[in-house]
């Protein structure tokens, strides 16, 4: 058996979480304060996930860039992939919060989203 100790992000308490596993199997969860606590712990040892924030270029906008962010998580091994999509990007302004800038990036079902207006 292996023990796996983690920081949970689930809620802002931060709990200090310990999991032990057993190959690649979850056994327990413990040090958590909250339901989330045991939720993240197990996703994290078994299919860790995470948002991926970026910037893209705006042609003739207000600002040089827009802050983006992928819509969902996407699997921690995607997010190379998932940059490498992003790079080189540029959309024409204007540009609102939740416009779609790249449907499924990186084959990954998620959209990439603006999080920023720019005129």
């Amino acid at each position: 058996m292996k023990e796996r100790e983690l920081t949970c992000i689930g809620c802002p308490l931060g709990c200090a979480l310990t999991v032990t596993m057993d190959g690649d199997q979850v056994l327990k969860v413990e040090g958590q304060s909250c339901k989330r606590g045991e939720a993240y712990g197990r996703k994290e040892c078994t299919h860790p996930t995470r948002i991926v924030t970026s910037t893209v270029a705006v042609k003739g906008g207000s600002m040089a860039r827009v802050s983006v962010k992928t819509k969902t998580d996407i699997s921690k091994d995607k997010i190379f992939s998932c940059m490498e999509a992003i790079r080189g990007i540029e959309v024409q302004a204007p540009v609102h919060i939740g416009d779609v800038i790249l449907k499924n990036v990186a084959g990954t079902q998620t959209d990439l989203i603006a999080t920023k207006n720019v005129l």
